[in-house]
């Protein structure tokens, strides 16, 4: 049995942010518990390889929802990063920070910890960023932030569209502005390398004698004394083993797994754990509901001129941008997965903008399962509302921490939220039609013109939709114990010795993507925890 001050479950962005934070104190002795290995594939690290680390069953967990109707009764698949950095080693790196209404709004239903006032701070501490220091940017943190470096006529296109519609072009598309805008995204890139949880707050570290890295260490469920957690029985080498804590035991595992180690631990709704045989330790018929997640669509174009990076990536030009990346760390390799963003109203009335855009200069092969591009030029946006009211669950299925769980979408649930999936759909048909766009354009090849009325563009979601990656609410935090998981300082309602920071806790989904929102949040979290 080992033992520490705080047991951290989970190397993602949430928990290497607490690691480096709580072993500050060279008193504290922390454990950092990965499921996963070490970050050393080589496609990790390179922005564009991506695609092959998300495919590979080595590095990720990939969860399988159940068929319904918003999925076409296909089911589909959720992956999230099983190594160390989390899913910030196989994201896509974009780099958004979400709004300070966003974080003014999880304050009102939880504490002014987590309001912007907190939130900014944080971001500006965390952040190493390539436009240098202002009121909302820090540049001495330890998370690299840099700028995309490529920009031509099809990007210099999708901005001037933007602007023709009226949408102001943003410097740094982070800025606490919320307004209707166009820009090009900061991203977790650095030399042309990802920058990931692991590699901007564990690399900087490792050399803590009271830190311990554990990975190839699977959490099945916590152990107790009482009402008490004191500590985690982990699967290492083939082995149980016990790690306990003296402080805290913090869950950092995510939305899709944070809630399973709760239920395997009894925490959750009775019926359902009796049914699988859990001895219920504290009934709390929340974990595992109110999952939240973005319903994006992927729309392509053809276009009328070879002005697409399509051709970068297939035949002899990819051979020779492997070869500029790996001599260099520059080129078409060395890019996120996108390097623009949109934000806007999907309709009148609305008082922010409710929908995102993320642009891209190349298309996707779908007939090869997007891992090629087509062989005409094409250009692809991905498009979802910002902030679901729809609600889908996530729970065990067996006692067994290597079953995956019954996941449930519940995608467009809401009107809502399918108002705001058409008016989606229109405006990237109205932003193809701006001169800068439309001269270059041949015809929509994905999902197609066919897919016109208000039925047919759900419908369309539906077939060919895809989830953001961006997934929260399953342990959400609240005041309220009879509707919420944890408490505003992130404790588990009705335990001592548990808390949980990750996407999980998240009541709502920041203004786009997670990432950044999550590490944050940590960063604040730290000081939350660290007060008592």
């Amino acid at each position: 049995m080992q033992e520490f001050d705080y047991v951290i479950v989970g190397a993602g962005a949430a928990g290497c942010v607490l690691a480096y934070r709580l072993s500050e104190d060279p008193s504290v002795q922390v454990a950092l518990l990965e499921a996963g290995p070490r970050d050393v594939h080589p496609f990790i690290h390179m922005p564009k390889g991506l695609a092959k680390v998300m495919a590979d069953p080595a590095h990720v967990w990939a969860y399988t929802s159940k068929p319904e109707a918003a999925n076409a009764q296909t089911p589909e698949v959720w992956v999230r990063g099983r190594v160390l950095g989390g899913s910030s080693s196989i994201n896509g790196m974009m780099y958004v920070r979400g709004q300070p209404a966003d974080f003014d709004a999880i304050a009102e239903s939880t504490s002014g910890d987590w309001s912007w006032e907190h939130i900014g701070p944080a971001y500006r501490a965390l952040e190493n960023h390539e436009l240098g220091p202002d009121e909302t940017r820090g540049d001495s943190g330890p998370l690299n932030v840099t700028m995309p470096d490529t920009k031509d006529a099809l990007t210099d296109a999708f901005v001037e569209a933007g602007q023709s519609l009226g949408w102001r072009y943003k410097p740094d598309t982070n800025s606490p502005e919320d307004i209707e805008g166009i820009g090009y995204a900061p991203r977790t890139v650095y030399k042309g390398r990802r920058v990931s949880a692991a590699t901007a707050f564990l690399n900087p570290i490792r050399h803590r004698t009271n830190l311990t890295i554990l990975t190839d260490c699977a959490v099945d469920r916590l152990t107790f004394q009482e009402n008490r957690v004191t500590g985690v029985e982990v699967i290492a080498s083939g082995k149980a083993q016990t790690v306990t804590a003296r402080r805290d035991v913090i869950l950092c595992a995510g939305a899709m797994a944070s809630p399973g180690i709760l239920e395997r631990s009894g925490v959750g709704a009775r019926d359902r754990l009796e049914q699988l045989g859990v001895v219920i330790r504290f009934e709390n018929p929340n974990v595992g509901e109110n999952l939240i997640e973005h319903r994006g669509l992927i729309m392509q174009w053809k276009l009328n001129r070879d002005i697409s990076h399509n051709r970068k990536y297939h035949g002899w030009r990819v051979l020779l941008s492997g070869l500029q990346y790996y001599l260099t760390r520059k080129g078409p390799l060395s890019a996120a997965a996108y390097e623009q963003v949109a934000w806007f109203k999907s309709r009148p009335g609305l008082n922010r903008p409710d929908v995102q855009f993320l642009l891209a200069p190349f298309s996707f092969d779908f007939a090869k399962n997007r891992q090629d591009v087509e062989r005409f030029p094409g250009m692809h946006l991905v498009t979802y509302p910002l902030r679901p009211t729809s609600r889908g669950s996530v729970h065990i299925t067996s006692s067994d921490p290597n079953a995956l769980p019954e996941l449930v979408t519940n995608y467009r649930d809401t009107e809502e939220d399918r108002q705001s999936m058409v008016g989606a759909v229109r405006m990237a048909r109205r932003m193809a039609e701006q001169p800068a766009l439309k001269a270059i354009i041949d015809s929509e090849t994905m999902p197609g013109p066919d897919y016109d009325t208000d039925e047919k563009i759900l419908e369309a979601y539906d077939r060919f939709g895809t989830c953001g990656y961006h997934a929260v609410g399953s342990c959400r935090m609240g005041r309220d114990p009879a509707t919420s998981v944890i408490d505003p300082s992130l404790r588990v309602h009705g335990l001592q010795g548990i808390r949980i920071m990750d996407t999980s806790a998240l009541p709502a989904i920041p203004s786009g993507n997670t990432n950044g929102p999550v590490m944050a949040m940590a960063w604040r979290a730290a000081d939350i925890i660290l007060r008592g």
